[in-house]
């Protein structure tokens, strides 16, 4: 994951930003559709992060067990990806 770790870190961080924005427009009492519209889009960060993690995960760990003979670790993923549904 190390190649990608500035790149995860840059959306986390953007994520947070989002978020923090999210509970200011609580505070502001914003209009509810422009919250929900910001939820979103910190959804969709997120989901898009994740995914360049488990896209790292099955690169790196996954590929390197299943060459050493080792299938476990699709079990790990389909469970991930289970999750994400």
């Amino acid at each position: 994951m190390s190649k990608d770790h500035e790149l995860l870190k840059k959306y986390l961080t953007i994520a947070k930003g989002q978020l923090e924005g999210v509970i200011r427009m609580i505070d502001e009492d914003r209009y509810c559709l422009d919250i929900s519209d910001q939820l979103m889009a910190t959804r969709a960060l997120l989901k898009k992060t994740n995914n360049l993690i488990l896209k790292n995960h099955i690169d790196n760990c996954v590929r390197s067990a299943i060459i050493n003979g080792d299938d476990s670790k699709v079990d790990e993923v389909i469970k991930a990806l289970e999750k994400q549904i």
